[in-house]
């Protein structure tokens, strides 16, 4: 991760972060590990929590807390309830800054400390689900802090989203399943940056592929690249395996399934385990279930229909894979380390509310991340950026 290590190094020699407390709730793998160790290396003080107990590796857990000096407070597996403790002794610590996978820590600062929300110097978001969540507090008045919107910043959509979730997704399925994708036909649930990446490695495999959409623009772009669109209950007769990543609820419920052919494969891309209804899905197998495959759920239908749930329904990159390969982490976190730096650096200055990120700070990440790789680019000459900058020269 040679971007996150030059800012690291940067930090070591400046600690932009001396005496700042930070608290993640975040996905414990080795990757996080080296945005941790940045900040510790900045001067922070760092608490971290599991965003989803599939995907903690417990090996990085006690590495950051023996060797780095690292609060980590996650077990693979651990439950619902004592994630949620976890969750609150990250609070109690009273941070100032947040680093966040879904929001569930700022929005429990929010509800049981709304105090020291008040004194935070700001959060960071690195999800869809989590902004709309953040989103909503901000437009009840609630949210008394600055967060900074990692999620919609140009080198994590393009990045992290597109090219990391959209070849991990695939990879998490294929290793829970060792389906062979070719000639089969995948439904992808949500055209965003991920959904364009999930598609794009589903077609490049040899799938047919199929998008459902509730945003016209988008459902419009995906038909002129080459893809059907149509609706999702259409869809649900058709798939062969599905692919939910809108952020939303409910996306696949029992109206799908009444519709979907035996043998059919559910995986979840969104970060919570909502968008595929579980209720429904365990109402209607009155036949039982099984596990058919490790992390792969076998539920059976009255009809005989067999439905095939991947991962409990969580991120199933990350519950049944390893995640985005390191070299797109790299450029994610060092965004991440970025922006607490500007938190922390803007104190006073930032007013409360979901705030872009600055576009320095993706324009060093893509230069760091250049620079990595050898790859020279040109500059402006100053004539190009006079014209760039006046109105009076036109054709």
């Amino acid at each position: 991760m040679p971007v996150l290590a030059e800012v690291r190094e940067r930090f070591h020699r400046e600690r932009p972060l001396d005496g700042v407390t930070v608290a993640a709730c975040l996905h414990v793998t080795a990757e996080t590990a080296n945005l941790v160790r940045a900040l510790i290396a900045g001067g922070a003080q760092v608490g971290l929590c599991a965003a989803n107990p599939l995907s903690t590796q417990d090996e990085v857990a006690s590495a950051l807390t023996e060797r780095h000096g690292a609060t980590v407070l996650a077990a693979r597996g651990e439950s619902a309830e004592r994630y949620a403790e976890h969750v609150q002794t990250l609070v109690q610590e009273a941070p100032q800054v947040t680093i966040d996978d879904g929001a569930d820590l700022i929005s429990a600062i929010h509800e049981s400390s709304p105090e020291d929300a008040g004194r935070m110097l700001g959060g960071t978001e690195e999800t869809t689900a989590g902004l709309l969540r953040v989103r909503r507090l901000a437009e009840q008045g609630a949210l008394a802090c600055p967060v900074l919107a990692v999620n919609e910043s140009r080198t994590e959509r393009a990045f992290n989203d597109r090219f990391g979730t959209g070849q991990s997704t695939i990879d998490g399925i294929l290793r829970a399943t060792n389906l062979l994708l070719a000639g089969r036909t995948v439904v992808v649930l949500g055209y965003g940056w991920t959904g364009r990446g999930v598609a794009l490695r589903a077609r490049g495999a040899g799938a047919s592929v199929v998008v459902c959409e509730i945003d016209p623009l988008r459902a419009l772009e995906a038909r002129m690249e080459g893809y059907e669109v149509m609706g999702s209950l259409a869809a649900a007769e058709r798939g062969d395996v599905f692919v939910t990543v809108t952020g939303g609820r409910d996306v696949l419920r029992g109206e799908h399934f009444e519709r979907m052919k035996d043998g059919a494969v559910l995986a979840n891309a969104g970060h919570f385990d909502v968008e595929i209804k579980l209720e429904d899905l365990r109402a209607l197998a009155v036949g039982g279930r099984r596990e058919a495959l490790p992390l792969v759920e076998e539920h059976m239908l009255a009809d005989g229909r067999r439905l095939n749930l991947l991962a409990e329904g969580r991120v199933v990159n990350l519950a049944a894979g390893e995640g985005h390969p390191a070299s797109v982490m790299d450029m994610s976190f060092a965004g991440q380390a970025l922006c607490v730096e500007h938190l922390v650096s803007s104190a006073g200055v930032l007013e409360p509310g979901v705030l872009p990120v600055p576009d320095r700070i993706d324009d060093e990440v893509a230069r760091l991340k250049l620079a990595s790789l050898g790859v020279q680019i040109d500059e402006l000459s100053e004539e190009q950026r006079v014209y760039r900058s006046a109105w009076e020269q036109g054709a």
